[in-house]
């Protein structure tokens, strides 16, 4: 057995196409897994995009061990990947959405694409073990600590979204029917980026039952889907 592990980090440090295609399919599941989790929280940033991003990251440390490797240049194999950790900054930038109320979303999108990166530079260089635990902190992180940190804050941000215009008036009427007086709801374009559907935002301190709320609000005929976020 010993001697099966240590024939596999002989043949990972070789780069050939067997590796490089293996490490870019690794790219593709793993960031495939963590924009299938934004999905889940109706993230304009989904599994396509973190795919990309993470296949990115796996591209450009690829590229840095060819060129050191395979072509003999002199020069450190993680300089273009460290271009990268500050580049996917201006990605993630475009994900945060500062609205009323000094309200901030899409921190945690921003922070998932830049890990997702370098994610990505860490199978590019073959350093499976650590993207790998990487990726379930990550998936662990924004599923599971979401819901300790949500109980955690005095304010309870909703979001849901509309898919029959129509009604759309008559959705947020009664969605304000269902408020306590200090909530605040606007009317947003929608995260998911579908054409015909419109957002709508709702932000309270003083809401007792947010699984209730919930539950009441995907009821309404023309909702979409609803998170907590």
């Amino acid at each position: 057995m010993a001697e099966f592990f240590d024939n596999m980090v002989s043949f990972e440090k070789e780069l050939n196409t067997l590796t490089v295609a293996l490490r870019i399919l690794m790219a593709i599941i793993f960031g495939g897994i963590i924009g299938i989790e934004r999905d889940r929280h109706g993230s304009q940033a989904g599994m396509r995009t973190h795919i990309f991003v993470c296949l990115g990251g796996t591209l450009t440390s690829l590229m840095g061990v060819y060129c050191t490797k395979v072509l003999g240049f002199d020069s450190d194999p993680l300089r273009i990947a460290a271009q990268v950790v500050s580049g996917i900054g201006f990605l993630g930038a475009g994900m945060i959405i500062v609205k009323s109320h000094a309200m901030i979303t899409g921190l945690t999108t921003a922070a998932i694409m830049w890990t997702t990166a370098i994610i990505g530079i860490g199978l590019g260089i073959g350093f499976y073990s650590g993207a790998l635990i990487a990726l379930l902190v990550c998936i662990f992180t924004a599923a599971f600590l979401t819901r300790i940190e949500r109980r955690r804050k005095k304010s309870v941000s909703l979001y849901m979204e509309v898919d029959d215009l129509k009604a759309l008036e008559d959705i947020t009427e009664g969605i304000k029917a269902l408020l306590p007086s200090d909530a605040f709801m606007e009317v947003t374009s929608p995260k998911s980026g579908t054409v015909g559907h419109m957002g709508i935002s709702v932000i309270s301190t003083g809401l007792d039952d947010v699984d209730a709320l919930k539950k009441n609000i995907k009821a309404m005929n023309g909702i979409y889907f609803v998170i907590v976020e």
